[in-house]
């Protein structure tokens, strides 16, 4: 959460109990928990033998195990959950803030407010003037000096911040690093929120309000979403690295030479007068789930979504004409969803933040917008790539040329998934003039 510039960050950097630069018992060290010595205690005892005897017998039976002693420091748990329970009420009450909002906050972040943004700089050993560049950029809300950060808020920051001191990163980058994550996770947890959490807390019994729900619902979800989300994560940054390591030089990391693909839903302004919101909806995330799932299926990467429009990129020229055929057919075979359009360009494009940019990227959305509904328009460079390839033959005239050619040498013709047909030249909006090629598909598509 973003905060205002006033004040500054200390000279001295303070860090954790035992590292340099904090005194032992300041003011930002977290108040160990009632117990927690105790707890390790008990923990460390008992004998040895025994915690490995019952590990090293997987069949051995529940009841065979003695039941543990009562330990005290569970009901201090309880307590301490209790107390914290009381302290987010007594914090709502004196914010006017909703009682289950900061509960539900509190649950989720793992810790209770403690800090003000100068204190969560301080404790970091950022200015604050560097702390609030982070905050702004993950995009989080102005909050002036209130006390609404937690320990991990402190520990986001010193974890920015040593990557900057550690020369792993410049602070621009970091800075940077910060905004695409916020962006994106922003968008993953609105979407959680609306579409998903929203039907789960449905209140099942009659008489149950949907704070009875929430809370516990939450409570079971939260450490099974956060384990899959990393999981996906880590896979999406070994695809891009594959990617990236690939490349033939440092400039193709990026700038690099790729189609992109423009699908556009056809008359979608007119659906938005005439249909009910929830059927609105409804065929949007139809629309978006079955493009997602061709892009990815075909080897190509989905680069957003905007409600009636996809753009998609891939490194080979065939699998750009492949997936555009394969959103034109999926479509057209589905009574309930408008028709589609498709351009796609090919040539070298700018990537940031996951998004693309150039001239590429702009030739591919202006030849959406002049395609024939249920086609697909590509520019000179990418017919001229397919051709390369050999993916699809200069001319009809060729093929067929080709073709005899190799009957009468006893040989098997050449087989091309596509054809191009030269469309007429004419001037696109800031792009000067171009001649689009429609693109159609030689023979019966694979199965999916």
């Amino acid at each position: 959460m973003t905060v205002d510039d006033t004040g500054s960050g200390t000279g001295a950097h303070p860090a954790p109990d035992g590292e340099p630069g904090r005194t032992a018992g300041s003011a930002t060290d977290p108040a160990p928990a009632a117990g927690d010595a105790d707890l390790r205690a008990d923990e460390d005892a008992g004998d040895p033998q025994e915690r490995s005897d019952v590990k090293a017998r997987p069949d051995r039976n529940l009841s065979d195990t003695p039941s543990p002693p009562q330990d005290p420091q569970g009901r201090l748990d309880a307590q301490g959950r209790l107390d914290a329970q009381n302290r987010l009420d007594e914090q709502a009450a004196d914010s006017g803030e909703d009682p289950l909002a900061l509960r539900l906050e509190g649950l989720i972040l793992g810790a209770e407010r403690r800090y003000t943004p100068f204190q969560a700089a301080r404790s970091a050993g950022v200015s604050m003037e560097l702390a609030s560049r982070f905050w702004r950029a993950m995009g989080f809300a102005d909050i002036g000096q209130a006390k609404a950060l937690t320990e991990a808020d402190v520990l986001a920051l010193r974890r920015l911040a040593g990557l900057v001191e550690a020369g792993l990163l410049s602070e621009a980058m970091a800075v940077q690093v910060a905004r695409s994550t916020g962006q994106t996770t922003a968008r993953l947890a609105e979407w959680q929120i609306d579409s998903f959490l929203e039907g789960l807390t449905e209140p099942p019994e009659p008489g149950m309000t949907r704070t009875e729900v929430t809370y516990p619902l939450i409570e079971l979800l939260l450490p099974e979403l956060e384990e899959f989300i990393v999981y996906v994560w880590r896979r999406q940054l070994a695809a891009a690295t594959g990617r990236v390591v690939q490349a033939g030089d440092d400039e193709e990391m990026v700038d690099r030479r790729l189609a992109v693909g423009f699908a556009d839903l056809v008359g979608f302004t007119r659906l938005t007068r005439r249909m009910e919101e929830e059927e609105l909806g409804e065929l949007v995330e139809a629309f978006e789930t079955t493009a997602a799932d061709l892009v990815a299926a075909h080897g190509g990467r989905l680069i957003k979504t905007l409600g009636d429009e996809v753009l998609y990129s891939a490194d080979d020229a065939g699998v750009a004409a492949e997936i555009a055929l394969r959103l034109i057919e999926t479509m057209a075979n589905d009574e309930t969803m408008p028709e589609l359009r498709v351009g796609i360009a090919f040539g070298t494009v700018t990537t940031r933040m996951g998004d693309v940019f150039g001239t590429t990227v702009n030739l591919a959305s202006r030849l959406t917008s002049i395609a024939p509904r249920d086609a697909v328009l590509v520019d000179g460079a990418f017919a001229e790539e397919l051709v390369r390839t050999q993916d699809a033959p200069a001319s009809e005239a060729e093929a067929a040329e080709a073709a005899a050619t190799a009957e009468k040498e006893g040989e098997e013709p050449p087989v091309y998934r596509f054809a191009l047909q030269p469309m007429w030249q004419r001037p696109v909006r800031g792009l000067g003039v171009v001649e689009p090629w429609l693109l159609a598909r030689r023979g019966m598509p694979d199965t999916p």
